[in-house]
């Protein structure tokens, strides 16, 4: 079916903020959303149907059914499927005037400025705060205009980033507001979500790209917007400029914690069939560090061991058993596996490959 391109946005050209010098900016304007899961997704759809011309979508993982409630553009069948596949073509079912293209794999230290380069908007749709300072960091590098959205239970977290001023320079960054990365922040499969505060967030974003491509309104540049679906409430954090950083450093000194860029031992991973035929064995003994002790494991765990209080001197070992770390993706298991076995180099030690997800 051919669609009329004036008519399809003729409900926001009408708008004399946006006309129709506005929809051609977007029309020609490139934007780069990482992370497609409950921010991420809606974010994708909401971009494509204002008329962005090109579209490229990040992320690594598949559908799961937690992610359902929140993530409403995926369906019951597009379970264990990609989501940047999965998005791709819900877009261009709905968006007939946006290229959409998608990488089905993880933002790397080594090629992120790469990717970054080619986009005039960067949008972050993350749930890992490593992650989100290595995207900042490249921003700053790359000098290009981050969206940052975040979320912690019932709060929503937006700003504007990296944003070339009147003057020459460029607004705050995601070290201005926050200089430490925090190492005991749950992500939201730990602490929690609801799913309104996905929603309202993913879309707070969205119209901060709308308004930067177009140049209309009054960007969240020098400022983190808090908002609390709970009291329906909202707090502007001033956010002042720290110019002693030199990113060039950071950049080079930072690994980022960048776990799915980092090949695994496969000396010290079992498989999710090789644990399914040894499930039965009492020589198997298996260990969860999923921070929510609580958390639904398709089998049984011998010992509930949260990995933001994980320490493996106070881990007392049978050197009999052979251990497997367990989590929901194989990354925080690897990690633990490494600091058992560094710590005892002859128990026989191992991480579920690639986590729950995959069981």
């Amino acid at each position: 079916m051919d669609f009329n391109k004036e008519a399809y946005f003729q409900r926001q050209t009408i708008l004399p903020e946006i006309g129709e010098e506005g929809q051609d900016l977007l029309q020609k304007a490139k934007v780069l959303v990482i992370g497609c899961g409950g921010l991420g997704s809606p974010i994708a759809i909401y971009l494509a149907t204002s008329g962005i011309g090109e579209l490229h979508l990040v992320d690594f993982d598949t559908v799961s059914v937690s992610n359902l409630h929140r993530q409403v553009f995926f369906k019951v069948e597009d379970i264990q499927q990609p989501k940047v596949e999965v998005l791709a073509n819900e877009i261009k079912k709905r968006a007939p005037f946006t290229k959409v293209t998608f990488t089905n794999d993880a933002v790397c230290k080594n090629s992120i400025l790469d990717l970054i380069s080619n986009y005039d908007v960067v949008v972050e749709g993350t749930d890992n705060l490593q992650i989100k300072y290595l995207i900042n960091d490249a921003c700053v590098l790359t000098k290009k205009p981050l969206v940052y959205g975040s979320l912690y239970k019932f709060d929503g977290y937006v700003a504007t980033f990296n944003v070339l001023n009147g003057d020459g320079d460029y607004t705050c960054n995601l070290r201005d507001a926050f200089p430490i990365i925090a190492t005991d922040i749950p992500n939201c499969e730990e602490a929690g979500t609801l799913n309104p505060v996905v929603g309202i967030t993913a879309l707070l974003q969205v119209n901060e790209v709308i308004k930067l491509i177009t140049k209309t309104g009054k960007l969240l540049t020098n400022q983190l917007l808090i908002y609390n679906v709970l009291e329906n409430s909202q707090f502007k954090m001033k956010l002042k400029k720290n110019k002693s950083l030199i990113f060039q450093d950071i950049f080079k000194n930072s690994n980022y914690l960048d776990a799915h860029c980092t090949t695994q031992d496969s000396a010290l991973l079992i498989t999710a069939s090789e644990l399914k035929n040894r499930l039965n064995s009492k020589n198997i003994e298996i260990i969860s560090v999923y921070n929510n002790e609580n958390t639904f494991l398709p089998f049984e765990a011998y010992q509930k061991m949260p990995y933001k209080t994980f320490n493996a001197a106070e881990f007392i070992p049978n050197f009999d058993k052979d251990y497997v770390i367990v989590c929901k993706k194989g990354i925080t298991s690897y990690d633990v596996t490494l600091k058992l076995k560094e710590k005892y180099p002859s128990l026989n030690v191992f991480s579920l490959f690639e986590g729950i997800d995959t069981y």
